[in-house]
């Protein structure tokens, strides 16, 4: 509360009672003007007068941190083993062995030729001949978790190439979006951080760096000039929590975390070091020369300069020897699973999947940890990833399949606006807890009609028509040789028994 004034105390030296309600009135007013009766988050005092809650936009943090941010999280994944297991686990989740798309034009003629031409391009896509498509996927998701955006730009190609479809992908760190790029357009459109945008907000182009900035032998002109590329041939994968138009490293919140438990690790470490190097001190009675200066020597007499493991110190006239005790410290592994834990919530996964420590879970509190992080996998997945990432890519292969001449001219009626496919996107499966109850679930589900065997299948990462029609193929196969297998359940019921004479003819 603010001190009494000068109006204050004269009023309450002319009219006391009239001073205390001043007082009182003053009180009050200073009581709401603090936050004290609205909410404690905007409390002003004592306790938060050093909480700094700027203002500002999110594309303006971005501005002043977004490169220290991501060149920090890059330096912890490369030396800190919890940050690149957090990184892994987010990446192996959301992406795994690829986000697999199929087409979904209800012909089955053109699928089948579509999903031939998908198959035999996407081990043909990467510019740099290094990756397949779903390599691709896991690098730009990778990049996307770690330095919180990636670019990949669509790199045409000629006839003459020898690709299946003449268009390749080229995966593009953030670092090469000139983000010294800013300002308004004479057309009256603007560039952000390198990303510019016409009159009515639609991004226009990205400005890019022919090389990356960092490169340890790079010219020096086309370091740092950039040109614009439209951005219809540029994906930029980044998550979006404000309206801001670049992204943050997924790792941000906890990163002053990781690096205080990196130096604490190392404390810890030289402190048990010093403490292993004296095992004990030689003492005993006085000498004749104990007036001289004392010293500290080893068995030979040398004077001791430095600390090594295993070191005797001999104290001059030593007679008798006391061990070292190292300190005992308690509690160290509860405040490391503290802190992990609190890493593994800026992560948002479970502290189990960031450490590999199951020692405190049990079958249904695992599962019930991992229906919140399946959750938000499957948000990432659906909300980011493939509207972002994987649907832009299908847009521009069917586009170059189209014009190169690919596909049948018939496939125009069953195109989408955008000149796309209609398409099926499948993410990878997660790997059940218990698979033979998972399992059990799914069949109630399929047997109550609240599931299709589609569905079913499609959740296992699989393509229910492939998977169906080697299905069909097998039961031929088994029915031309005779064999009957306890799985064929036109033959066997659930319980091994054999079905009842059927009318069908093929099962005669």
């Amino acid at each position: 509360m603010s001190g009494a004034s000068l109006i204050d105390r004269i009023v309450a030296w002319v009219a006391p009672e009239a001073g205390v309600r001043r007082a009182r009135a003053r009180r009050s007013f200073d009581a709401i003007a603090s936050g004290r009766r609205g909410y404690d988050g905007a409390a002003r005092g004592r306790l938060t007068s050093g909480w700094r809650a700027p203002g500002t936009s999110a594309d303006a943090e971005i501005a002043a941190s977004g490169a220290l941010l991501r060149d920090r999280m890059r330096d912890l994944v490369r030396n800190n083993p919890h940050a690149a297991k957090g990184v892994s686990v987010l990446v192996n989740n959301i992406v795994g062995a690829g986000i697999i798309p199929r087409a979904a034009t209800g012909s089955a003629r053109l699928d089948d030729k579509v999903n031939a031409l998908w198959e035999a391009w996407s081990a043909q896509c990467d510019a740099d001949g290094r990756m397949d498509i779903y390599g691709l996927e896991t690098l730009a998701v990778r990049e996307m978790v770690e330095a919180g955006e990636v670019l990949v730009r669509r790199r045409p190609r000629l006839a003459g190439d020898g690709l299946t479809v003449p268009v390749q992908l080229q995966v593009i760190e953030a670092d090469l979006l000139d983000s010294t790029r800013n300002g308004d357009l004479t057309d009256g459109g603007r560039v952000l951080q390198g990303v510019e945008f016409d009159p009515i907000g639609r991004r226009r182009a990205y400005w890019l760096y022919a090389q990356h900035p960092g490169e340890a032998v790079a010219s020096l002109r086309r370091r740092f000039d950039s040109v614009a590329v439209p951005a219809r041939d540029v994906v930029h994968l980044y998550e979006r929590q404000r309206t801001q138009v670049r992204g943050v490293p997924w790792g941000a919140p906890v990163m002053r975390v990781l690096r205080d438990l990196d130096d604490w690790t190392v404390s810890e470490l030289k402190r048990k070091q010093i403490e292993s190097c004296v095992v004990g001190v030689v003492l005993g009675a006085d000498e004749p020369d104990q007036g001289i200066a004392p010293s500290v020597v080893d068995a030979d007499g040398k004077r001791i300069e430095q600390f090594e493991p295993g070191l005797i110190v001999y104290a001059r006239g030593g007679k008798d020897i006391k061990f070292n005790q190292p300190a005992a410290t308690a509690g160290t592994g509860e405040w490391l699973r503290a802190q992990l834990h609190i890493v593994a919530a800026g992560f948002r996964m479970p502290y189990e999947l960031l450490t590999g420590d199951l020692s405190q879970v049990n079958y249904s509190s695992i599962r019930a940890g991992l229906v919140e992080f399946r959750r938000l996998v499957d948000a990432i997945q659906w909300q980011i990833v493939i509207p972002l990432l994987c649907q832009p890519i299908w847009a521009w292969f069917c586009e170059a399949a189209w014009v190169a001449g690919q596909l049948p001219r018939t496939a125009d009626k069953y195109m989408l606006p955008g000149g796309s496919i209609p398409v099926e996107w499948s993410p990878p499966k997660f790997d059940a807890v218990d698979p033979l109850k998972d399992a059990m679930a799914d069949l109630l589900a399929l047997r109550s009609g609240t599931m299709s065997l589609a569905q079913a299948i499609a959740r296992q990462g699989h393509n229910p028509d492939a998977v169906l029609a080697e299905i069909a193929a097998m039961n031929a196969k088994l029915d031309e040789l005779g064999l009957v297998l306890d799985s064929d359940p036109r033959r066997v019921t659930k319980t091994g028994v054999m079905q009842a004479a059927s009318s069908d003819p093929s099962l005669a």
